[in-house]
């Protein structure tokens, strides 16, 4: 979000996206990078232009595509995690929420003290295994405090122009108007934002496969995706139009440019926003799916509450955020709000993890996470890691 906030620095210069370079990333999130040709008509571009454009985004502000599942229908519920290390436990801490097999998201945090922030997409039927196995990394010492919360699948915003000044070619942040913004939006969530009566696995291991490869590009062609499974195109495409497509397997694509701040100084953050009432929390959702610091929302399931994970320049848009929040407060639109700070600087990402799905069933080694902790443990009190009074 840097980059496309400030621009990134190239040679000494300033590289700065321009309004036209706006409306193709606004359009790319909405139609996808699949078929430049149909984009350009829809711009009303030549492809010569288009493409041009889209292989300066990527030279200059490392532009990517990559698919986000639906996890909800690849029978996985998405667990939100934040544990406080014990001092001095830090990255160890780090250590032991990795060893899940089922890991998406994990990256070290800080707010009230240091810890980690994480996601996982636990198989439906294994959410009992799961939380015991938070409680044992806090049962073996290495936590203050471990939280989990059962989100929905995630809705990502991609960028609009909505805050963007094409005349002064720079971005604005009217607080205000979004602050008005909270009592006339409409209600209406977004599928990814409802909490799903069911969990049920709609995919087989093809349609698994090809949702891990356009998780990493979405611009993988079928023949390559075909190449690396050993079948052939047909299937390929067979799978992605009839089954990913057709059943929801995928919920969008994501276009992302890659962060860059000059000064070294960004504000990635997860906020967790709580309301009075199912249609406040819809308000303050639909108002976000447009806005350029916002990267991704989920509700909390059963409960009027969302995760955010947001994403600000400089202090000057954090204070204006905050600023806002608490006249949002004041009129009601809002209960309350916490957040934590993400440090970008050690993270781990996953994609779906189909090597652990077979016969149409996903495979949780529960008792294997366990032993994995308890050993690794073991070897770091013996290496003197970490104090041998603490934990088991």
């Amino acid at each position: 979000m840097s980059a496309l906030l400030h621009g990134t620095a190239i040679n000494g210069m300033q590289q700065k996206l321009d309004y036209l370079d706006i409306r193709i990333l606004e359009s790319l999130g909405i139609y996808g990078p699949r078929s430049l040709s149909s984009l350009a008509r829809k711009l009303n571009l030549d492809r010569a232009t288009l493409w041009k454009r889209v292989k300066r985004l990527s030279s200059l502000f490392l532009l990517k595509f990559n698919a986000n599942p639906y996890h909800t229908n690849l029978g996985l519920r998405k667990a939100i995690v934040l544990a406080w290390a014990m001092p001095g436990q830090e990255d160890f801490l780090f250590d032991c929420l990795y060893i899940n097999d089922f890991r998406n998201f994990i990256s070290r945090c800080y707010g009230t003290s240091e810890g980690c922030f994480a996601i996982y997409t636990i198989p439906n039927e294994n959410i009992p295994e799961f939380e015991q196995f938070l409680r044992e990394i806090e049962k073996l010492g290495l936590t203050k405090n471990v939280q989990v919360q059962w989100s929905t699948c995630f809705q990502n915003v991609n960028l609009t122009s909505t805050w963007y000044n094409a005349e002064s070619e720079t971005w604005v942040f009217p607080w205000e108007n979004w602050i008005e913004e909270l009592t006339s939006e409409a209600t209406k969530l977004p599928y990814t934002l409802i909490d799903p009566e069911a969990f049920l696995i709609k995919a087989d291991e093809v349609d698994l496969f090809i949702i891990k490869e356009l998780e990493k590009d979405a611009t993988i062609s079928f023949v390559n995706i075909a190449k690396k499974l050993g079948v052939s195109r047909q299937t390929i495409e067979h799978h992605y139009r009839k089954h990913i497509l057709r059943r929801r397997l995928i919920e969008s694509i994501q276009v992302t440019v890659a962060p860059f701040d000059p000064k070294g100084i960004s504000y990635p953050l997860v906020f967790n926003f709580r309301f009075e009432d199912d249609k406040r929390m819809a308000m303050f959702a639909l108002s976000l799916l447009d806005k350029p610091f916002a990267h991704f929302i989920g509700k909390i399931l059963n409960e009027n509450a969302l995760v955010a994970y947001l994403h600000f320049l400089s202090r000057e848009d954090f204070r204006g955020f905050i600023d806002a929040l608490s006249k949002v407060i004041q009129q009601g639109s809002l209960q309350d709000y916490n957040y934590v700070f993400v440090d970008q600087k050690r993270t781990a990402r996953e994609t779906v993890r189909y090597e652990f799905f077979e016969d149409g069933a996903w495979i949780y080694e529960h008792y294997k996470h366990m032993k994995k902790l308890q050993d690794l443990v073991r070897q770091a009190k013996s290496e003197s890691l970490i104090p041998l009074g603490r934990g088991a």
